[in-house]
Formats: structure tokens, sequence, C-alpha cells
């Protein structure tokens, strides 16, 4: 999808609320043509009067021109919102993405399910090019939460890690019900396989045609039923 103002501010206060704190101030958002860079908060530096240096006039941009899927763009948004909220606390990293910026990456990604990397340069079909294209047999747990987002899950074909998934993260207070699957698609080929306790947000909407055709999983008691 292209980045669109209404659906980078949209975004930008719902992550602002759920993983900032809601301490980060409106700021303006552009769009660019650059194909250079896919997302880049901007500001400006002056000295203080009393010594020290300030960051002010913050600015986000998205580019336009490389179509990414809703969860990578979200991804480049949230990556953006790191480096907004280091600046506008005035704190001083180790480096452009150093100590601060990775901590709170690492932080975002294993607790909101995120994906959010250090560098988002590359496009989406520079990416895709490296996934295998051939379609294999996963065991996907599909996670739906109660506040409507949808994630998935890619998980190893043994019983006891699938158990595992399934029972603690399906008791997850956020968690409405957690699904398994016997899928045969090479879309969920992108997808890491392990047992952590994690989900990879996406577009319900995207899962209609990989899923198309997967068999259900049942769990009954202790055994598993396709």
């Amino acid at each position: 999808m292209k980045a669109t103002i209404p659906f980078i501010r949209e975004r930008f206060e719902q992550f602002n609320a759920q993983m900032f704190g809601g301490q980060l101030p409106q700021l303006p958002i552009r769009l660019s043509h650059a194909r250079t860079f896919v997302g880049m908060c901007t500001f400006k530096r002056r000295r203080l009067l009393g010594g020290g240096m300030e960051n002010y006039d913050f600015k986000l941009q998205i580019s336009t021109q490389i179509d990414l899927s809703e969860c990578e763009l979200e991804d480049t948004i949230i990556h953006e919102m790191i480096h907004y909220y280091i600046g506008v606390h005035q704190w001083r990293d180790t480096s452009a993405h150093g100590r601060l910026f990775r901590q709170m990456m690492n932080d975002i990604n294993e607790r909101f399910g995120r994906q959010v990397t250090v560098s988002h340069q590359s496009t989406k079909a520079q990416r895709e090019q490296t996934v295998d294209k051939e379609p294999h047999y996963h065991v996907v747990a599909v996670v739906r939460f109660k506040d409507g987002r949808v994630g998935i899950k890619v998980l190893p074909r043994i019983s006891q890690r699938i158990f595992y998934y399934y029972q603690h993260v399906g008791a997850h207070q956020d968690v409405a019900h957690v699904t398994l699957y016997m899928a045969h698609d090479a879309f969920f080929n992108r997808f890491p396989n392990s047992s952590a306790l994690k989900v990879h947000f996406v577009n319900e909407d995207d899962l209609t045609a990989p899923l198309k055709g997967a068999k259900f999983i049942s769990v009954e008691g202790n055994k598993l039923r396709i």
C-alpha cells in the first residue's frame, strides 16, 4: 500500500497511546517522493542561552515511492517514532541507531509482536527476492486480539511446542482466540519458525488467499487433530 497522511496520522495516534505512553506531541507529517529512504524523522538543533543544545522543529516524512505492506508501513512509522521519542526527550544516544534506540526497538518488538528493524532502506521487492517461493506445509497460529488486531505465528511441527504456544498465548488477557491451521502456501515462508510467545501482526484480508484450503487443527485434550 502507499502511505497517506490520514493513515500515518491514525497510526501515529494509536502507537503513541499504545507504545509511547501518549508522550509524543503531534508533529507535521509530510509525504515524500524520495526513493532514497522509506521514512525519516527530521529536526533542527539550537544552542540554549544557559549552554547545551536543544532539538526542535520535528517533522515526520514517509515516502510514497515504495509500495509496502500495511505491517511494513506501520513498522516504518514506529521506527521513526522511536527516533522522535529520543529526540523530543533531548536524550543523546550512542549513535543514530545506538543503545537507546535498540533497547526501545527490542522492547516494542517483544511486547507488541512487531518487526521493527534498525534499517528500513530496502524495498519490499528487494526483501522478497530472498524469500523461498515454493509452498511448504506450515503450522500456523492465527491470534485474534480483543482490540481487533490479528497476528500470526508459524510454529515448529512439534506437538509439545504447538501446545505450549496455544495454551500460553491463548491465556493472555488481551487475546480473544487462537486458531491453528496446517497451511500449504509460500506466503508463510517469510515468517520465522519458532515457538517464542509473540505474533506478527497482519491485515486479516491478507490471510484470505494463503489460508484458502488450509486444514483446521483442533485441540482435543492433549492431542492435536487435523
